[in-house]
């Protein structure tokens, strides 16, 4: 795979996209931590998805990213129906993303050190997500299956990275069965979600370029009588799949197996 070469100009993109997260997210967040006091926790949700979608459209308009989404129908419909979103996780950008294009309130699984992030990380403590502490292990997928199974009745969706990880353009992470097992647990349908976004921010990249990040929406596969381990197999299969197709040339060799 042959990789782009950063410009002055893509440096200079990149530092006024930071600078302008950086600006807007400390009065922000302190709003929203403010407004959290007085407010329900969904009008709480969408106040911070408002700076995530000020974040993403910024990188359009600074940075020359902008987002191609296929397979909307995919998702539930009702206003109850739940789901486990589960992300081909690349760069930061799909972590911005998801919240500010979809229509129902989405509940990240993330590690509970991200709460001491200054500003972001404080106004992430007032929302109802699901952070945990991974040193407890067993006991933390208890806390995530407890969490999860109250959000998804209120129809919020739950949304995890089976990798864990941001992985490089052109590779297949460890899939782990931590979201497929949270769905069986919880009797909803998983929806595989395929995301190209290191072809315009490659992970641990401070340099963006601009280009068009695909997000393709899988069909829901249903939980019912499913084991963890292979229903993620199912899920890993079609998101590689899909990466391949929709961004051939960050792969050279043979499917991975």
């Amino acid at each position: 795979m042959r990789e782009r070469r950063s410009g002055p100009l893509a440096l200079i993109r990149s530092t006024l996209h930071l600078l302008w997260m950086a600006l807007t997210v400390i009065p922000w967040a302190t709003f929203a931590i403010i407004a959290s006091l007085f407010v329900s926790s969904t009008r709480m949700y969408w106040m911070c998805a408002g700076w995530l979608k000020l974040a993403v459209n910024s990188g359009t308009a600074i940075l020359g990213i902008q987002n191609r989404i296929t397979g909307w129908e995919n998702l539930p419909q009702g206003e109850r129906e739940a789901a486990v979103l589960l992300v081909k996780h690349q760069s930061a950008w799909e972590t911005l993303v998801m919240p500010a294009i979809m229509p129902h309130p989405l509940a990240y699984v993330f590690k509970r050190e991200l709460l001491y992030v200054p500003f972001f990380g404080w106004a992430m403590a007032r929302m109802d997500m699901i952070h945990i502490d991974r040193s407890e292990g067993t006991r933390a997928f208890h806390t995530v299956v407890k969490q999860g199974k109250r959000l998804m009745q209120q129809g919020t969706w739950v949304i995890m990275f089976p990798e864990g990880t941001r992985i490089p353009r052109g590779e297949a992470g460890n899939y782990k069965s931590g979201g497929t097992r949270l769905a069986i647990k919880c009797g909803v349908p998983v929806i595989p979600i395929a995301v190209t976004s290191a072809k315009c921010w490659p992970r641990k990249a401070f340099i963006k370029t601009p280009g068009i990040v695909d997000i393709s929406i899988g069909k829901a596969i249903p939980s019912l009588g499913r084991k963890p381990d292979e229903l993620m197999r199912e899920v890993q299969d079609w998101i590689e799949a899909e990466m391949r197709r929709l961004d051939p040339e960050a792969y050279t060799g043979a499917p991975p197996r």
